[in-house]
């Protein structure tokens, strides 16, 4: 399905669009639409400023960037220079990043432009951006229903015509579960194939940045300008990037599909279900060879995630204080009432109950126990994948079990929103890329079909989902 505004940078170069134009375009759609909460702060002078810049560039003739006249939106738990970093919490409400993350800086380098700052989750932790200190993000297909996190916000952003593209974080899930109950395609890297410098760390074994869009070749273009090693960020693997857009190729010929049976069994939405294994069977039509895989460490997956996770997680917040930056609780009757009161206040619900559970398991009485357990499991479940990957070029499942639920659905019964992630977590422990793409609705509600790789195998992943995408599905 394409959209009046979809990027084309032949006619942005030709002169037949003003950057200027889709940027108040744009501007419009954000303020249209902005009962959905999407974005904690429009940049719309910069961005008005920066189109103007770009217009000029191009009636003189210099030469542009690879994304030039390209609109993306950035989740703000992203550092962009002298903007606003808040993390979607109070204790970050006022902060201002004094430095840009190097995806920024790649991005402006190739002359995007960088249009707000959008919601999310308190500290990326959320399957559902309702625990924003900003208010909860809503589905722009249902607005009783949740967008999906923690990059709800972004994915909103997206589906809802106010951007070409959007940058958001990806712990468990929250690119493509967000994608999938939005209707847009999202896009997980493998881990190392983005520098993590300047993203506000929540697990940082298992974090990554990525995209969302409403087509393959903005993800592809956008992936191909943010992807590469960093000198800042020793995790930032040096391989080399393809030119992952004119590389892009929808031919399923000679394309091994892994089915996992894990991921097809009770729970899983009866019209989801049906639909992605129709959707396998057209791809199988177009050449692909189909085979069943097994992946038996899947069933500990959420436990090894939640425990590595959390873990990880109160390690990091521990730097959030009230010392040194951020919110400080007011009046507090010495060192450690102050510690406590700023953490207590400054930290929302589902923050402090992942640092508890964090600290717990990090605990000298547990540590073996949770922490050192799980390690070993993630490495079997790894195993699960290299193995599952010499038989097989993609692994090919549902994304989420359901479409968006109910907002306030779940907010009582954490396990059950945890369960949500079921089929997303696995690639973040492994370290795989993977992509969620629309693959139909259910009750009118958008869903996603997930693709995973091979560590720095963006391209499959892409040329599957343009392969998808041409099948006009949503």
């Amino acid at each position: 399905m394409t959209h009046p505004l979809d990027y084309n940078p032949e006619a942005i170069r030709a002169e037949h669009v003003s950057v200027r134009s889709r940027v108040e375009a744009y501007l419009k759609q954000i303020e249209q639409h902005k009962s959905l909460n999407a974005f904690i702060h429009v940049f719309a002078g910069s961005a008005l400023k920066q189109a103007d810049t770009l217009d000029d560039k191009i009636r003189q003739g210099t030469q542009t960037g690879k994304l030039a006249g390209m609109v993306i939106a950035v989740k703000d738990n992203i550092a962009v220079k002298d903007a606003t970093l808040t993390c979607g919490s109070k204790m970050l409400e006022n902060y201002i990043s004094p430095y840009a993350a190097t995806v920024i800086e790649r991005l402006l380098a190739e002359d995007a432009i960088i249009i707000g700052k959008t919601n999310l989750d308190e500290f990326a932790m959320g399957s559902s951006n309702e625990n924003s200190y900003f208010g909860a993000v809503k589905n722009p297909h249902d607005t009783g229903r949740v967008p999906g996190g923690s990059s709800g916000g972004s994915a909103v952003a997206v589906a809802a015509g106010m951007c070409d593209a959007a940058l958001g974080s990806d712990t468990g899930g929250s690119i493509r579960q967000p994608a999938s109950f939005t209707g847009t395609i999202g896009l997980k890297p493998g881990y190392g194939r983005v520098s993590r410098y300047g993203l506000v760390a929540f697990a940082s074994s298992l974090d990554q940045i990525g995209v969302f869009s409403r087509t393959p070749s903005v993800a592809a273009q956008t992936l191909a300008v943010i992807a590469g090693a960093d000198k800042r960020d020793s995790t930032c693997a040096d391989e080399d990037v393809p030119d992952y857009h004119a590389r892009l190729n929808p031919s399923m010929k000679d394309i091994t599909l892994g089915i996992p049976e894990e991921y097809f069994q009770d729970g899983l939405d009866g019209d989801i279900r049906n639909g992605v294994r129709s959707l396998i069977d057209k791809m199988r039509e177009a050449g692909a060879r189909v085979r069943e895989i097994a992946l038996p460490m899947t069933e500990y997956a959420i436990a090894i995630y939640y425990i590595i996770a959390t873990a990880e997680a109160s390690s990091n917040l521990a730097r959030f204080d009230g010392v040194r930056y951020g919110f400080r609780a007011e009046d507090p009757g010495d060192l450690n009432e102050m510690y406590a009161q700023t953490r207590a206040v400054g930290f929302g619900e589902e923050v402090r109950r992942r640092i508890m559970l964090g600290t717990y398991v990090l605990s000298a009485g547990y540590y073996d126990a949770y922490y050192r357990k799980a390690l070993q499991v993630r490495r079997k479940l790894k195993e699960d994948f290299d193995n599952a990957f010499e038989h097989c070029d993609l692994i090919v499942s549902p994304t989420t079990p359901t479409p968006a639920f109910a907002l306030g659905e779940k907010a009582d019964d954490p396990l059950a929103m945890y369960l949500q992630d079921i089929y997303t977590v696995s690639a973040n422990l492994a370290g795989i890329p993977a992509i969620s793409v629309p693959a139909g609705t259910s009750n009118g509600l958008p869903y996603g079909m997930q693709l995973q790789a091979a560590p720095f195998n963006e391209q499959k992943l892409l040329n599957a989902a343009q392969f998808i995408h041409s099948l006009n599905l949503t």
